[in-house]
């Protein structure tokens, strides 16, 4: 079954049924109305009992009736709606079934649950091509009459009138496109229109009777102190749970660089829960740790080949000296294509299995019921790895405990900073263990930036300028480890030539490029580290200042109610004799 993908760019209006429908070549850039049609359609809307979809801004349906009949699926975008279409198919037993390349958009939100109509929506539309001065087709005019009935619980018939205009494909997303739309808005307005309040149809179907149905689990609130450090924390966990959730589908749409946001988004969410355990904790929090690793392992191996391909085009590109043949050309322009595509095709497998889903139905859990380390269990941990984490009773309660493990986070850096650079010219080593020593420094100033990142949403700490230096050195390493990855698939690419009798001198060519490239990399190693021992030193200050300064507050205090106690005593009646 054939799915089309394109987006929509438009905007509604509410009126009254008795509006007139001004005169459309008004609008700025509209020369003609090119057609005029009728449709009377019918739309069944799908979603799970808790309302994933709706309430995650996603509509399903199956529509009858119009010129584009079929299942329709619309996803949030950036400048308008994704919209997804495939074909209604054949009914099965009587039933129709909605299409796999559908589920699959939005299987990491449904899950296993079943997706039920919620809600039916007629509309007859008259609707009005509108084309510009050279015929060409800039937006479709819908003035819409529409009768809904909610299927929920509580669910009754309404029925309105609204007029909506949607960009042509060619016109969306454009300079064009965006007057267009501000034109018509403000016709439409001069003749008694409103700017619609609800976008969708299916929330105008639904109205109040969306109250009726039960919170998804991934928007349970934690029954938690809000100002302690287990709900920093979780507001953390949360950011990058609705990451991974948004870039599934774009993964397994395989848009470009969904692949390393997923990832990114899937080892934060690994480096938070391992930075903060002590204020989380316990066996579920350990075993969606090693899931997340796997995961993020399995997306690694698509993201690695995705960038060895273009270092190998950027290579081809700027390689000038005639050496490289004809065939170790054709094998760098395509192998590590079709290595990323079986990558690719493993990963969405990954997304598809039980396995994945059962991972989000544990983080949502997690997040709905924290496991929060008190006191007296904190305690039985060992100090040095997992530092206990009492329950804040006030701000800077918080930033103090979440302070100490940011603290943590940089001790563990700098360990590893004097390791890289005591074995960096170390001879019983080989260069690949020398080199495993700045991968190892770039995930300690990944796990940095990340807990900076937290700390400072989290509090009042000024952390932006750690998080920057961390993010400079993150991707000074990143450089570096993508030149040592780039340089193993050559090696590797080379040997196989090898084997078939191909010349083999080119990828050694190339991997002394890479390998000049890896160090340049490091080059600015130093500065970083500098960097980063400022930011941290100008942070741990504040800290300890503002701990001097609640300490004074706090021994005047004491003082002053001293003083009251005392005088109370003083000016005592004596008792009598």
């Amino acid at each position: 079954m054939s799915t089309r993908i394109f987006l929509e760019v438009e905007a509604k209006f509410a009126v009254v049924d008795t509006a007139v429908v001004p005169d459309l070549t008004r609008i700025t850039g509209v020369a003609a109305i090119a057609a005029t049609r009728t449709h009377r359609m019918s739309a069944i809307y799908y979603d799970t009992a808790d309302l994933r979809l709706t309430r995650s801004h996603i509509t399903l349906r199956r529509r009858e009736g119009g010129s584009d009949d079929g299942w329709h699926l619309k996803l949030p975008g950036v400048g308008g709606r994704l919209e997804i279409h495939a074909d209604i198919g054949e009914p099965v037993d009587g039933l129709y079934q909605i299409p796999e390349e559908i589920l699959a958009q939005v299987r990491a939100l449904v899950r296993r649950e079943q997706l039920n109509p919620i809600a039916q929506v007629d509309n007859e539309r008259v609707e009005s091509i509108l084309a510009g001065a050279d015929g060409s087709r800039l937006a479709e005019f819908c003035d819409d009459h529409v009768s809904a009935w909610s299927l929920l619980p509580g669910g009754v018939h309404t029925s309105w009138r609204e007029w909506e205009l949607e960009l042509a494909g060619e016109t969306a997303g454009t300079e064009a496109g965006d007057t267009l739309i501000h034109s018509a808005t403000q016709l439409f307005l001069r003749a008694g229109a409103r700017v619609s309040s609800s976008p969708a149809k299916l929330v105008m179907a639904l109205g109040d009777s969306i109250h009726h149905a039960p919170l998804p689990p991934f928007l349970v609130n934690a029954d938690i102190d809000p100002d302690s450090p287990a709900a920093a924390v979780i507001a953390a966990l949360k950011l990058n749970r609705d990451k991974l959730l948004e870039y599934d589908p774009k993964v397994r749409r395989d848009e470009w660089d969904s692949i390393h946001q997923m990832r990114v988004a899937t080892r934060e969410l690994r480096s938070h829960m391992e930075t903060f355990n002590g204020i989380l904790g316990g066996e579920e929090l350990e075993h969606i740790e090693a899931e997340l690793k796997l995961l993020a392992g399995m997306l690694g191996h698509a993201r690695d080949a995705e960038v060895v391909e273009e270092r190998f085009l950027r290579l081809l590109d700027s390689e000038d000296s005639d050496v490289l043949d004809e065939t170790t050309r054709e094998h760098l322009r395509h192998d590590m294509g079709e290595e990323y595509r079986r990558a690719h095709r493993r990963a969405v497998l990954t997304l598809d299995s039980d396995r994945y889903l059962e991972l989000l139905d544990a983080i949502d859990s997690l997040l709905a019921d924290p496991p929060v380390v008190g006191a007296h269990a904190a305690a039985e941990q060992d100090v040095e790895e997992r530092p206990a984490a009492p329950q804040a009773q006030s701000a800077e309660e918080v930033e103090a405990i979440l302070s100490q493990h940011l603290e943590e986070a940089y001790k563990k850096l700098m360990k590893r900073h004097r390791r890289a650079v005591e074995n960096r010219d170390n001879p019983e080593l080989t260069l690949h263990q020398r080199e495993e020593y700045f991968h190892d420094m770039r995930k300690s100033a990944k796990k940095l930036r990340y807990a900076a990142e937290a700390v400072g949403a989290a509090t009042s700490l000024k952390t932006k300028r750690l998080y920057n230096a961390c993010k400079q050195m993150q991707s000074s390493l990143g450089d570096f480890q993508d030149a040592v990855t780039s340089r193993d698939r050559l090696v590797h690419m080379a040997q196989a030539a090898q084997r078939r009798g191909e010349d083999t001198f080119g990828y050694g060519l190339l991997y002394q490029r890479e390998r000049f490239s890896g160090l340049k990399s490091l080059e600015e190693y130093s500065d970083e580290v500098k960097s980063i021992r400022a930011a941290y030193k100008q942070l741990r200050k504040s800290v300890e200042e503002a701990a001097g300064e609640r300490a004074k507050q706090e021994e005047k205090r004491r003082k002053k109610e001293e003083k009251k106690q005392q005088k109370a005593q003083d000016e005592a009646p004596v008792p009598k004799a």
